[in-house]
């Protein structure tokens, strides 16, 4: 949740709370969504308001302006994953200001120009060598009586769904009389861990323990042989961070809260460890079941394939196809059904699943399911989530897979058609994918178990995608990609008949 991350031994949204009760302001509201039951322990520490903000999902920020409109007077409003480092706040203002710092070169964030007096006289998104906007801001009454008249307005506009409430100033500009506040050097935004350790040094001793922790050495390895930091991946599930030691590159991976909860690291350490012969994933050198944090090995001047490359595609279905035909088995199964109704519920509790005809192609997914159930298909180790920016090329040419969190027994085509709709293939790139991974021509029941699965997996994934974004995922059009292939799959698989043929 936001303003959680510690910064100099200090959270974040606390020492703001602080700081304000430092100045005698004692009134202070938080306005809470996602998690919210995570910032109740405020209430009883520093005798804060909690103001609950049900469209947190589905409307951008000023929507929690909209659910505190009445607090707006003479009014400080915060964001929680600010830090400030020296208080400037005060009982008393004299006018409106914004916070802003000074931003070297070009940015995208939201730039104001001042006048000679420091008044604020134009925001705009972008800019070069400017003031920009960042955290604080402060409403004299009468500011505060405009911005609530605006709220009103815009709540419910389907145009403003996407708005930060900058954009309603910025809109009504001349409504509103503010100075720039600037504070360079003195406030930031931290919304990922990697820019907190940019800032403060000492979050990377935490980082350097969990390395001294599960690096496997002979010797005793200590925080002066870690060198070389560096954040190579930072999503929803997981962060990687390559570090040297000895003048060797390694990476460590530490999984977020939600895969803890959703994968079984037990199975997981079990697949690396069967796959470890045939040198066809990252080199595992320590593994933590309980945790899921793991070591490997770093490739050096690797590169993702590109599905888009004929040659990159080949190589990409051959190497699963080797894998497959090992035939390798493991206790785990791999649960579309289970997965999906997982993320569902997780959609569920944020605002719902927006596509409306959620509940007609859910019906259609169990006829799907009833097809898979009546294939008759030996199932063998698939890797799950075989997407092209799991398969990495070596400077050597060959090829390897990485993150096998998903992995599970299914049917193998299950992942070719997996790494086809991840890389929005057409039909006709999709059935060359199979005759790559085939060498030869498909025959109709292989046609009708690709296309079952490019629709199970279109469902899967467009849940996924709807989850992630209403976290701050940057998907883009993802959720609705994968959903438009569950629908268009199921009417291919439809016209040649296979769905009424079980039935009968």
């Amino acid at each position: 949740p936001g303003g959680f991350l510690k910064v100099k031994g200090e959270i974040m949204i606390e020492r703001q709370i602080e700081q304000l009760q430092d100045r005698g302001i004692f009134d202070i509201t938080l306005v809470v969504g996602y998690q919210m039951e995570a910032y109740d322990y405020l209430v009883d520490r520093y005798g804060v308001t909690l103001v609950y903000n049900p469209d947190f999902a589905t409307i951008n920020n000023y929507a929690s302006l909209c659910h505190a409109a009445d607090k707006l007077d003479n009014t400080y409003i915060l964001v929680a994953d600010t830090y400030i480092e020296k208080n400037f706040f005060n009982l008393y203002e004299v006018t409106s200001w914004y916070c802003c710092v000074y931003c070297e070169g070009d940015t995208n964030d939201w730039c104001v120009s001042t006048s000679p007096m420091g008044w604020i006289k134009n925001i705009r998104v972008g800019g070069k060598d400017s003031l920009t906007v960042v955290g604080p801001a402060y409403l004299n009454r009468e500011m505060s009586e405009r911005l609530k008249i605006l709220l009103n307005d815009y709540y419910g506009r389907g145009e403003a769904t996407h708005y930060y409430w900058e954009e309603i100033l910025k809109e009504n500009f001349n409504d509103f009389q503010m100075k720039a506040n600037v504070q360079t050097g003195y406030v930031y935004e931290f919304n990922h861990l990697d820019q907190v350790r940019h800032y403060d040094e000492s979050h990377y001793d935490d980082l350097k323990r969990e390395i001294i922790a599960h690096f496997p050495s002979a010797a005793p390895l200590l925080v002066e042989d870690i060198e070389s930091i560096e954040l190579l991946e930072d999503e929803w599930d997981s962060e990687m961070y390559r570090f040297d030691v000895r003048e060797d590159a390694y990476v460590i991976r530490i999984p977020g809260e939600e895969e803890v909860s959703l994968y079984d690291h037990a199975s997981v350490k079990h697949v690396y460890d069967i796959l470890a012969p045939l040198e066809v994933a990252e080199e595992l050198l320590d593994s933590d079941v309980s945790s899921g944090i793991r070591i490997t090995r770093f490739a050096d001047q690797s590169y993702y394939v590109d599905p888009m490359n004929d040659r990159d595609l080949s190589d990409s279905m051959q190497l699963i196809r080797q894998i497959h035909d090992r035939k390798l088995r493991i206790d785990r199964h791999y649960d579309i059904v289970k997965m999906f109704s997982h993320y569902e519920s997780l959609v569920e509790q944020t605002g719902g699943v927006p596509f409306r005809d959620i509940e007609e192609m859910k019906q259609k997914m169990e006829r799907l399911l009833f097809l898979k159930a009546h294939l008759d298909v030996d199932p063998v180790l698939c890797h799950g989530d075989y997407l092209y920016a799991n398969v990495i090329r070596k400077k050597t040419g060959g090829l390897f897979i990485t993150n096998w969190e998903f992995s599970g027994m299914s049917d193998p085509l299950m992942d070719v058609a997996m790494f086809a709709i991840d890389a929005n293939f057409n039909e006709e790139r999709l059935l060359l994918a199979l005759r790559l991974y085939l060498g030869r021509d498909p025959d109709e029941t292989e046609i009708v178990r690709l296309y079952l699965y490019a629709a199970l997996g279109g469902m899967l994934w467009s849940m996924w995608g709807l989850h992630k974004k209403r976290h701050g995922l940057d998907l883009g059009d993802y959720p609705v990609r994968m959903y438009r292939f569950m629908k268009d799959y199921y009417i291919l698989l439809d016209g040649r008949g296979v769905l009424s043929d079980i039935y009968e």
